[in-house]
C-alpha cells in the first residue's frame, strides 16, 4: 500500500515539474528563430517605400547598399530564394538607376552566437563570383513579417545621433 500511495504523490508531481518547466521555456523567448524568419521572409517582394527615421534636421544618406541613392531602389524586385541565392531587379530610371537591371545577391539570416536578435543579411555578387568568396555585406534588423509584408531596418550612423535608421517597406508578389 505505501508503495502505490508513495506512486500516486511522485506522479503529479513529475507532471507539475515538467509542465512548468516547459511552460517556461515557451515563454522565454518570444522573438522568432532564425529559421521561422527565413521561412517568412523568403519569396518575391517588392521594395514600396524607404522611410528615414529619427534623422537629424539637414542628415542625408547619399547611398544605400554602396550602390545608389534610395529613389533608385522604390519600387525594387526583390527576389529572395530559399537556398540564399536572390536578386534585386531595379525599376527607377534616373542617375545611377537603370530599369531593368539586376544584382545577384546571397541572403541569410544571421542569430548572434550571444542571444541577439536575428538580423537579413546578404552580399552582392558579381559575374563569376562565388558567395563563399565575398567577405562583405549589409545586414538590416528585421522588424515585421507576415504574409504579405516585411518591414527591415538599417540603422545610419547621422554623426551623433545613434538612433536612426532607414526603413524598409515591402510587399509580396
Amino acid at each position: 500500500m505505501k508503495t502505490i500511495s508513495k506512486f500516486l504523490v511522485l506522479v503529479p508531481l513529475v507532471f507539475f515539474i515538467v509542465g512548468c518547466s516547459s511552460s517556461k521555456q515557451a515563454t522565454s523567448s518570444s522573438a522568432p528563430s532564425a529559421g521561422q524568419w527565413k521561412r517568412g521572409v523568403r519569396g518575391q517582394w517588392v521594395l514600396n517605400s524607404i522611410e528615414k527615421k529619427n534623422f537629424p534636421s539637414g542628415a542625408s544618406v547619399k547611398r544605400i547598399f554602396d550602390e545608389a541613392p534610395i529613389d533608385c531602389f522604390i519600387g525594387s524586385a526583390w527576389n529572395l530564394i530559399a537556398n540564399g541565392k536572390g536578386s534585386i531587379t531595379f525599376s527607377a530610371d534616373g542617375e545611377l538607376c537603370a530599369p531593368g537591371a539586376t544584382r545577384e545577391i546571397f541572403w541569410s539570416i544571421y542569430e548572434p552566437e550571444n542571444g541577439g536578435e536575428a538580423q537579413f543579411q546578404f552580399k552582392k555578387l558579381y559575374p563569376g563570383e562565388k558567395a563563399k568568396n565575398v567577405t562583405e555585406g549589409y545586414r538590416l534588423d528585421l522588424a515585421y513579417a507576415d504574409e504579405g509584408t516585411l518591414t527591415l531596418q538599417m540603422p545610419v550612423n547621422t554623426g551623433g545621433n545613434s538612433d536612426s535608421f532607414l526603413e524598409f517597406k515591402f510587399t509580396k508578389r
